[in-house]
């Protein structure tokens, strides 16, 4: 009771020193803290939870976070077997998560991201909102229930600095009669739907526009600006860029270079798509294979937006060989590209050289993201944040998410079923090795009590060194809490299997010990007695030889 009392004394003395600082010292120290320990620490008093939720606060500390890599990977069936969406993170020292990100549901698909908010195109009828550090979610009405060839890549999400407005875009198809939306060749509008209003709006745009262009190049919002392709047959690239301002709610034209591309006649056709980096539109071209369209050959060049007012720009990257894949939106973190070659795994390099001869150096392997397919990651360029969505939750199209739980679902029984095998199997394994450490503790007790009864020194030393092979100490490997993401459950089970083979090899060799042992002991006793015996036949004849000399 006493030390309760002194502990408690004690930590409202260190509460009293610490909210005797000044304010905005304490805030200068909480712009240092990340995300999840400023969640703990608005528990601890009024005066701390009014600083983190400040909205300012809030602000300014998202200008400061560090950025890391979202890696989306979607729901996807590989050889008829069903794999749930997923997501990884790469932080700033290239560190890679291990937990699946608990707002990413196993069917969600991924419009856009921004500010920490994830957008996420849902099988239901609803759009969900997520902050990525909170957990937070949001979820709202599609602009039209029910759609059929509704799909996620017609959304986007984006972020205005100076109205500070997020904003849903959708990609309305026009309406062919017995074709879905997504097969339908053009759009003439954008229904626009902004965080906290009741309702969608229809923006109609000046001309009709390509909707192909849009689902292969991808768009990116950059600076409160969307960005996407459309066709321009009469341009020297075949495309123009559509952008799309969140505040005024307005469309323009930027044409692109006219540059002419040389392209290799034994290839494919040449593709395009809409990137960013450093905080700049890009345009990334190249040529595909001609046996597989979706695999690159030849060059990949880069040409950024240098003046958007004089529509000029830049050749940055002429890289001479091509990836298999470039990801998307994001392609650039900490100065390194991320590419994605045909076996599967996702790499890093170092660009090296000038803009007309550029290298991809200092190749690092990041992580191997089989069985998923290679061109349907997405990557993003994120940041863990305190926004909060509670502000929107009023709004007239905010639904309740259904009360099952999605795991839950008849699809999903054979996932989670290997899951529940798999941890059993954890299980098992950690008892048996418990129980094989509790048998061998015991074995070792019985055989240093019989140890000193054998006089052969050297056959003692033997047996010593037998004992210790006998069962070694397993450190254990406790379980994680949270849901493991797709490429940490495979290196679980990975080393799940290198433990029960360990297992397998130390019981074998425990056995052979502990047989070796046995047999050294009934050998050394047997000597014994046989010297023993000896002894005593050898005296017994000394003592009849003694008595014949008295005779």
């Amino acid at each position: 009771m006493m030390a309760e009392e002194t502990k408690s004394k004690k930590q409202k003395d260190e509460e009293h020193i610490i909210n005797g600082l000044p304010g905005e010292l304490i805030e200068r120290i909480f712009f240092k803290l990340p995300v999840s320990t400023l969640l703990r620490c608005t528990g601890v008093c009024k005066e701390w939870h009014k600083i983190i939720r400040d909205p300012q606060f809030v602000t300014s500390h998202l200008q400061d976070a560090p950025q890391c890599a979202f890696l989306f990977f979607p729901q996807e069936s590989i050889s008829g077997k069903l794999y749930p969406a997923d997501a990884i993170l790469i932080d700033e020292t290239w560190s890679q998560s291990t937990c699946a990100v608990p707002v990413v549901g196993p069917g969600d698909s991924l419009c856009g991201s921004c500010n920490g908010l994830l957008c996420l195109y849902t099988k239901s009828s609803t759009l969900k909102i997520a902050n990525l550090a909170t957990g937070e979610c949001l979820h709202l009405d599609k602009p039209v229930k029910n759609l059929r060839g509704d799909y996620f890549f017609l959304y986007n999400f984006g972020f205005h600095p100076v109205t500070k407005e997020y904003k849903i875009i959708h990609f309305l198809g026009d309406s062919v009669e017995g074709r879905p939306l997504h097969n339908n060749s053009r759009f003439r509008v954008v229904q626009v739907y902004t965080l906290g209003d009741d309702k969608w709006r229809d923006i109609k745009t000046p001309e009709a526009l390509s909707l192909n262009c849009l689902k292969n190049s991808g768009a990116v919002n950059i600076g409160g600006t969307m960005y996407w392709l459309t066709e321009d047959m009469v341009a020297s690239w075949q495309h123009a860029v559509i952008t799309f301002d969140l505040g005024e709610e307005s469309f323009a034209r930027i044409q692109l270079p006219a540059t002419v591309l040389e392209d290799s006649a034994g290839d494919g056709p040449r593709r395009y798509w809409v990137r960013e980096i450093d905080g700049k539109i890009c345009i990334a071209t190249a040529q595909t294979c001609s046996f597989q369209p979706r695999r690159l050959v030849g060059k990949l060049q880069i040409w950024t937006l240098e003046n958007k007012t004089e529509q000029r720009w830049s050749q940055k990257y002429n890289i001479q060989y091509s990836p298999d894949y470039i990801p998307g939106p994001n392609l650039v973190h900490r100065d390194k590209t991320i590419l994605q070659r045909r076996d599967r795994n996702l790499y890093s390099y170092e660009l090296l050289g000038d803009n007309s001869n550029t290298k991809l150096c200092k190749m690092t392997k990041l992580l191997d993201f089989r069985p998923h397919k290679p061109d349907n990651m997405q990557s993003y360029i994120c940041v863990k944040s305190l926004i909060r969505l509670d502000v929107y939750k009023k709004a007239g199209i905010v639904r309740r998410p259904k009360q099952r739980g999605v795991w839950e679902l008849k699809k999903w029984e054979a996932w989670e079923h290997k899951l529940s095998e798999n941890e059993r199997i954890w299980t098992d394994t950690h008892r048996d090795e418990h129980v094989g450490a509790a048998h061998a503790q015991c074995y070792r007790t019985m055989i240093n009590d019989v140890l000193p009864r054998i006089l052969d020194d050297t056959i003692q030393l033997e047996i010593g060194m037998k004992i210790n092979q006998i069962f070694p100490n397993i450190p254990d490997q406790p379980r994680p809490l949270r849901r493991l993401n797709c490429v940490a459950q495979k290196q679980d089970r990975e080393n799940l299997f290198v433990r029960m083979e360990n297992w397998n090899n130390i019981t074998k060799a425990t056995r052979e010990a502990r047989h070796s042992i046995f047999s050294m002991m009934v050998n050394a006793v047997l000597n014994q007695i046989g010297a023993s015996s000896s002894d005593a036949g050898i005296s017994s004849q000394n003592r009849s030889e003694g008595d014949d000399v008295k005779i």
